[in-house]
């Protein structure tokens, strides 16, 4: 009995030893999951964090592309602006020199209650036509001008005569019609206000006046 009670003891004692054995064999398994998975984790985390960064970048990249390309337009622009200046510089000379502000400057008088053209003022109307062969895209208006005498019906439509008087002339020397505006001031618009031939004779004109270039 008594080797009985000692065989019951060691089996006791052997199971014991054996679930203490596997209970620190589970912990050490678990522990050690835990120190594998935890570095998954946090690899996953950057995974996650990765494209947002790169998509940062790429921003980036694009602003500094677009101020490097604004700098080089400038750089690109600031001599054309300055090569437009300059011609327009030589084109205004060039304007002057054939005749433009002389067009203008220049009117054509009349007779009293006529609308032909005096043969004095042929000269300067030729030198209008070469002026605007030479210039296809300029547009001029005609206008035609009278003194105070005469009702102001009467004057417009003289006004209009010769108004078209000149237009005629310069559409025989080749200038297209559609290129010539007219209208008529009548006495609307005098040079001078004297109640004289003098002042009268300044008021019976066609002016030019360029409008297009």
């Amino acid at each position: 009995m008594k080797r009985n009670l000692v065989i019951a003891t060691l089996g006791v004692f052997a199971c014991s030893s054996v679930f203490l054995l596997c209970s620190c064999a589970k912990k050490q398994v678990v522990g050690e999951e835990k120190e594998i998975t935890a570095p998954v984790k946090e690899a996953a985390k950057v995974e996650e964090e990765k494209p947002a960064a790169v998509e940062v970048a790429k921003e980036v990249k694009a602003e500094e592309e677009k101020e490097v390309k604004k700098v080089e337009e400038a750089r690109i622009e600031k001599p054309k602006e300055l090569e437009i200046a300059k011609k327009k510089e030589a084109e205004e000379k060039v304007w002057e020199d054939r005749g433009g502000i002389r067009l203008e400057a220049e009117p054509v008088y009349f007779d009293f209650d006529k609308s032909f053209i005096r043969p004095e003022y042929r000269p300067t109307l030729t030198e209008k036509a070469e002026f605007l062969k030479d210039n296809p895209n300029v547009h001029i208006r005609i206008e035609g001008n009278c003194d105070e005498r005469g009702t102001n019906e009467y004057n417009l439509a003289l006004g209009e005569r010769r108004a078209e008087s000149a237009k005629g002339f310069l559409a025989s020397l080749g200038i297209s019609p559609d290129r010539i505006e007219t209208i008529s001031y009548g006495e609307e618009r005098p040079l001078a206000v004297g109640q004289n031939e003098d002042s009268w004779s300044q008021n019976r004109r066609d002016d030019f006046v360029i409008m297009k270039k």
